[in-house]
């Protein structure tokens, strides 16, 4: 792939990028409110009036799910999820250290493909055994969806990466 095309399929992710990261920013912070505020609601009900709200912690599982992993997508967009990156330790050559951190990248694709699989396999089992919560009778596709989303998120935000590997700049 020429440098030019190259270009312009980054110049594409990084346009898809800012539409993804106007969403999921809000996303996080509106289910953040939510679970802080079912957490101090059931606790304030619990402690204050002696009473549960049946189907709280429902809501707060779902609102949970949603929110590690567009928090985990989000930290996998800025490059600031963890990582074993030692190898600028102990490797002098710019060129080996790229080649390094290329390897890394890879390895970090077929884990991330291997993880879309698993998810969505997961999700195609939610779905054809329809299986629902007690109180409420969410459908618990709906969480297992929230790991399928990262798993493709995940992907995007990989293959983002290694284009700019390849290309030589940082994201």
């Amino acid at each position: 792939m020429t440098n030019s095309r190259l270009d312009k399929v980054i110049a594409g992710y990084d346009a898809v990028d800012t539409v993804l990261q106007k969403i999921i920013v809000p996303l996080v912070v509106f289910l953040s409110l939510l679970v802080a505020g079912g957490l101090v609601l059931g606790i304030v009900l619990r402690s204050g009036f002696n009473t549960p709200m049946l189907g709280l912690e429902e809501i707060i599982l779902f609102s949970v799910m949603w929110l590690y992993m567009l928090g985990a997508a989000l930290a996998s967009r800025e490059r600031s999820h963890l990582s074993a990156d030692f190898a600028a330790t102990f490797i002098r050559s710019a060129r080996w250290r790229h080649r390094v951190h290329l390897l890394a990248g890879s390895i970090s694709l077929v884990m991330v493909c291997a993880f879309v699989v698993w998810s969505y396999d997961l999700l195609a089992w939610g779905l054809t055994h329809q299986q629902s919560t007690p109180v409420f009778q969410i459908p618990l596709y709906l969480s297992q969806g929230s790991m399928f989303c990262a798993s493709i998120l995940f992907l995007f935000y990989v293959t983002r990466d290694m284009l700019n590997d390849i290309r030589g700049r940082q994201s």
